[in-house]
């Protein structure tokens, strides 16, 4: 039963209680209060009470599970059904989405210190929504709903594994989310881009203006990637492994023909951004680096150092930026649409799978597309004004 003491010397009340395994415990609450001290120990031995009964609840429950199957009930921490759950992944997805699973999943797990060593079954719905808007308040809403699909998915297996009776992460709602502040270049903010720019750099964002692809996928670009005398690029996306053949606009033909060609196709075109890829494992690095490309050229703030008095810089909320390397893909799709090239067929040059391609062409035709990009502006000609 419950009971409060005190101490030689201490004006503190101490909470003493039975443990669910039977032992007996002793806590100061740093109260001098007899009757909150004494609710104290009686709501934490309740505590332990209600916990040993589920845990004795389980056990019957997998006795009798072992009796009708011949296996017990499947049981885990949710420490290590995380890891068991990463590893089984690993082999599954791409290493950068492997990453970001082991980012949230190891994240979430710390959040939750006084359930780690417990069995998965005891994590709640509360659990995983303070997590969800711990997240928001760093980053942002998106950010928050991405983690939060990624406990889903784990949660969803754990229930399949047998370990959990429902997956609680599928009661937690999704957040709101404002309308995104992202918008397509104006040509002239490319242009002063390309104005301060490093060789490499200028590279990469013509490749991305006149492609739409994603920034891995330019980075990791090689010259068997590249046929000039077709003027067709050809690679598999990282992120869906669509295989896209994308029609070489002419002012990239010009600079293709710029550079040196090497004896072996299988040299990089842009081989800093590649090792810095094969390094990281993602482009976070080289996102950075275009964001201070940003900097430089008059469209993005700088973004503060890490300021701990206040709580912003680094450590503190995100400085979102209304232009980043993926706004050269809204650009691209922008520029096609404004030359009046089909959605379908802007669509399939970008990568992306819409209800108008899968609806009317089973295959879209390289010269459809050939004469799409022949459409689009050279920015190589003149310092091109807005579009």
């Amino acid at each position: 039963m419950a009971s409060i003491t005190k101490r030689l010397r201490s004006p503190f009340w101490w909470a003493s209680y039975y443990r669910e395994d039977g032992g007996r415990a002793q806590t100061s609450k740093k109260t001098t209060d007899k009757k909150t001290a004494m609710r104290i120990a009686t709501e934490l031995e309740e505590a332990h009470r209600n916990r040993v009964t589920e845990a004795q609840m389980r056990r019957i429950l997998s006795n009798l599970n072992e009796r009708l199957t011949g296996q017990p009930l499947a049981s885990s921490s949710l420490q290590d059904y995380a890891s068991q759950w990463l590893q089984r992944k690993k082999g599954e997805v791409e290493h950068v989405t492997a990453l970001a699973y082991k980012g949230t999943i190891e994240e979430f797990v710390k959040s939750t210190p006084a359930k780690a060593g417990m069995g998965i079954q005891y994590v709640t719905t509360a659990d995983i929504a303070a997590y969800r808007d711990k997240s928001a308040a760093k980053a942002s809403p998106a950010t928050a709903n991405n983690k939060l699909k990624i406990l889903r998915a784990m949660f969803q297996t754990a229930w399949r594994d047998g370990f959990i009776s429902e997956n609680c992460a599928a009661k937690v709602e999704i957040l709101a989310t404002e309308d995104s502040l992202r918008r397509p270049f104006k040509l002239t903010e490319v242009n002063k881009v390309l104005a301060i720019a490093n060789e490499e750099w200028r590279g990469m964002v013509l490749v991305g203006l006149y492609t739409g692809q994603r920034l891995k996928d330019i980075a990791s670009l090689k010259w068997n990637n590249v046929d000039l005398s077709n003027r067709l690029i050809t690679l598999t996306t990282s992120k869906t492994n669509r295989l896209q053949e994308i029609p070489i606009a002419a002012p990239l033909v010009k600079y293709f023909e710029g550079l040196d060609t090497p004896d072996d196709a299988r040299t990089p075109i842009f081989p800093v951004a590649l090792a810095t890829v094969a390094h990281d494992g993602n482009v976070s690095r080289l996102s950075q680096q275009f964001y201070e490309l940003l900097v430089t050229a008059g469209l993005a703030s700088e973004r503060l150092a890490k300021n701990e008095t206040k709580g912003v810089g680094r450590t503190g909320k995100r400085l979102r930026s209304e232009l980043s390397f993926h706004c050269l893909r809204h650009t691209a799709t922008s520029l096609l649409k404004n030359a009046g090239v089909s959605e379908a067929i802007a669509m399939d040059i970008i990568g992306h799978d819409t209800k108008a391609v899968s609806a009317h062409y089973a295959h879209i035709d390289v010269d459809a597309k050939r004469t799409a990009m022949d459409k689009l502006p050279d920015l190589m000609a003149k310092k091109g004004g807005e579009k």
